[in-house]
């Protein structure tokens, strides 16, 4: 079996919040290694059941596999997380108790080398959450213009040098293409001025982050998620959310800020007509994180955040 390894990220927190009950339908829609769909299981015991999503194929192997004494209690799709409305809808589901999504990268494929997430290992540019299907990053650099490409690693990677690497990326590929991680790092690295690299943060961070969001479409699958998500959940059932960098967390806190409005008709209006009623509470006010003992036993775990809302 594949050592699919992932730690569940503030997982006393996500039951704390989701507060996961017998005969509840939860949906965990970045299922990884099982860790927080086996905790939301042990906690709706004897009948609650979960619907879980990854896209990643050796994810699912081992999920199945570790969640297998749960038997019928437990559903597992090959799939994103976007899907989740038709899924739910094959399944004969029309409302759920909670949802969870995870948005980190896992360990696993993060140390797996030939996945290519890795600026640190050298590897084929890939960085697809599901190896069989889509465009390859190395198919990104080596084909977009550079305009398109300093416009990806600029807003999905927040990276203030993104125009320079963009430059060097497609003076490098008329020699050859480019084909390996390494390759692409070196060039991210002779981009940066070397006085201008932060202490605390590899310089190709922000560039492979900005690929790896553009291949696996991250925050289409996210916005939609969300919605869909909201939606499919009964009153007083909850959505938990970890998030790992700006980008996503920005689009949680502006999705649950607008499914909490309710009325917007101008103050001078004297009887509402808008006929807008808020449609969750959001139970964080800020995003919560990652306690010490945790960052220290999981130094990835550093840059999470927590959001949750629940369904009036």
């Amino acid at each position: 079996m594949v050592d699919f390894h992932h730690v569940p990220v503030m997982s006393g927190e996500v039951i704390s919040y989701l507060e996961p009950k017998p005969g509840g339908v939860y949906v965990d829609g970045t299922v990884g290694g099982g860790g927080h769909s086996q905790q939301i299981l042990d906690a709706s015991r004897p009948d609650g059941t979960v619907i879980g999503f990854d896209r990643d194929e050796e994810a699912v192997g081992v999920a199945t596999g570790r969640l297998a004494p749960y038997g019928c209690r437990f559903r597992l799709f090959n799939r994103n997380f976007a899907e989740l409305e038709n899924t739910l809808a094959e399944l004969g589901i029309d409302c759920i108790d909670g949802l969870l999504l995870d948005l980190g990268v896992s360990s696993y494929q993060l140390d797996k080398a030939e996945r290519g997430f890795s600026f640190l290992k050298d590897a084929p540019l890939d960085m697809r959450m599901d190896s069989s299907n889509g465009e390859t990053a190395g198919h990104l650099v080596n084909n977009l213009s550079e305009k398109d490409l300093a416009r990806i690693i600029r807003d999905y990677g927040e990276e203030r040098w993104a125009v320079r690497i963009a430059k060097r990326i497609v003076e490098a590929r008329k020699a050859a293409p480019l084909q390996t991680t390494l390759q692409l790092t070196d060039i991210i690295k002779g981009s940066i001025p070397r006085a201008k690299w932060e202490d605390r943060l590899h310089p190709a961070t922000r560039t492979f982050q900005a690929l790896r969001i553009a291949v696996n479409h991250e925050l289409e699958s996210l916005e939609k998620g969300l919605v869909d998500g909201i939606r499919l959940l009964r009153s007083g059932g909850r959505i938990a959310v970890i998030s790992f960098h700006s980008l996503e967390d920005r689009i949680v806190k502006n999705t649950f800020r607008e499914y909490a409005k309710g009325c917007v008709c101008p103050k001078s209006t004297p009887l509402c007509v808008c006929g807008r009623v808020p449609q969750v509470r959001i139970l964080t006010g800020k995003p919560v994180l990652p306690g010490n003992e945790e960052v220290l036993a999981n130094p990835r775990s550093r840059s999470a955040k927590l959001r949750v809302a629940e369904k009036l």
